[in-house]
C-alpha cells in the first residue's frame, strides 16, 4: 500500500474521529471541570474547589447508599439474567412448536423504554389499587407497603430490571448455543457423558463467548441502572432507592450541586469502566483456557 493511498484511508476515520470528540470526550472533559467548581448549575458564579466535591462523596451518606444500591442493581440484575437467560435458551433452543412465538415473547420487554416499563409495574405494586396488594388481599393477607420499604423497593427494581432484559441475554445464548457443533455433543455421548456431564463440561465450556457478552452488556446496563428507578420509586423512599445515575440527577436539579453531580458522575464512569475491565479480563482469560 502507497503512503498516498495509507493517507487517503486514514482520512476516512476523521468523521468518526470527530463525533467522538463531540460526543464523548468534550462532555468528559468538561465533566471533569465542572466536578472542581462549586456550581449551582445556572448562576455565574463558580467558586473552584479543587478535590472538594470527591472529599464530600465519601461523608454523604446517600451517595454511600446510591453506590451500595448500583452495585446490587448491576450485579444482583446479572446474575438473575444469567440463570434464567441460559434457562430459557436451552429451552426455546428444542424443537417445539411455537418456539419462534416464545422467544417474540420473552423478547419483548427489551424493546419497551425503561420508563415506560417502570411506570407500568408501578401500578402492579402501588400499595392503594395494586395488583399485587389486591391478590393478596384476596388470600386475606394484609397489604404490603412494596414501593414505600427500602429493601422492598431495591428487589422490586432488581427484578423488574432483570425481568425486562432477560431476553437479550435468552438471545446472547441462543446464539452461543446454536454455534456448537454438534459433533462435540455426539462425541461426549459415545464416551458416556449423561446430559448433566455433557452441559457441565461440553457445552458451558464453549459458551464463554456468550457469557462474556451477556455479563458485560447486563452487568453496565444495571449499574447505570436510571429509568425504571425514577418511575418505580424516584430514589424513594428517603432517598434510600437511589442508583449512583439518579443521585447524579437528584443532586443538580434538586439539590442545584452540578459541581457535585459531576464529581458523582466521574466517581459513576471511573467504578464501571474498572469493574468492566475486570469482566472482560477474566472472560479473555478464560476463553485462552479454551483455545
Amino acid at each position: 500500500m502507497t503512503a498516498k493511498r495509507k493517507m487517503k484511508m486514514n482520512m476516512l476515520y476523521l468523521p468518526a474521529i470527530a463525533l467522538m470528540l463531540f460526543f464523548i470526550a468534550y462532555p468528559l472533559g468538561r465533566a471533569i471541570m465542572l466536578s472542581l467548581f462549586n456550581w449551582n448549575g445556572y448562576s455565574s458564579d463558580m467558586a473552584f474547589i479543587g478535590g472538594g466535591n470527591y472529599v464530600k462523596m465519601f461523608a454523604d451518606k446517600n451517595f454511600i447508599s446510591s453506590m451500595g444500591n448500583t452495585l446490587l442493581y448491576g450485579f444482583g440484575s446479572t446474575a438473575i439474567q444469567q440463570v434464567i437467560g441460559l434457562a430459557l435458551a436451552l429451552f426455546v433452543n428444542s424443537k417445539f412448536r411455537g418456539r419462534n412465538v416464545v422467544r417474540a415473547v420473552i423478547y419483548m420487554p427489551a424493546m419497551i423504554a425503561g420508563l415506560i416499563m417502570g411506570y407500568i409495574m408501578y401500578f402492579f405494586f402501588q400499595y392503594r389499587n395494586g395488583v399485587m396488594n389486591d391478590l393478596l388481599n384476596i388470600f386475606g393477607v394484609e397489604k404490603i407497603d412494596w414501593l414505600g420499604t427500602a429493601s422492598w423497593a431495591i428487589l422490586i427494581i432488581i427484578l423488574v430490571n432483570s425481568w425486562q432484559f432477560v431476553g437479550v441475554s435468552m438471545i446472547l445464548y441462543l446464539a452461543g448455543l446454536q454455534g456448537i457443533s454438534n459433533d462435540y455433543i455426539e462425541a461426549s455421548t459415545v464416551d458416556g457423558a449423561n446430559a448433566k456431564q455433557r452441559f457441565r463440561y461440553v457445552i458451558l465450556p464453549l459458551l464463554i463467548p456468550a457469557i462474556a457478552s451477556s455479563v458485560t452488556y447486563n452487568l453496565i446496563g444495571g449499574l447505570k441502572l436510571y429509568d425504571i428507578i425514577v418511575s418505580l420509586t424516584d430514589g424513594g423512599p428517603a432517598a434510600r432507592s437511589h442508583s449512583l445515575a439518579t443521585y447524579i440527577a437528584n443532586r443538580y436539579f434538586d439539590g442545584e450541586q452540578a459541581g457535585y453531580a459531576a464529581a458523582i458522575g466521574i466517581f459513576s464512569f471511573v467504578m464501571i469502566l474498572i469493574i468492566s475491565t475486570i469482566v472482560n479480563n477474566y472472560f479473555r482469560k478464560k476463553e485462552d483456557e479454551i483455545c
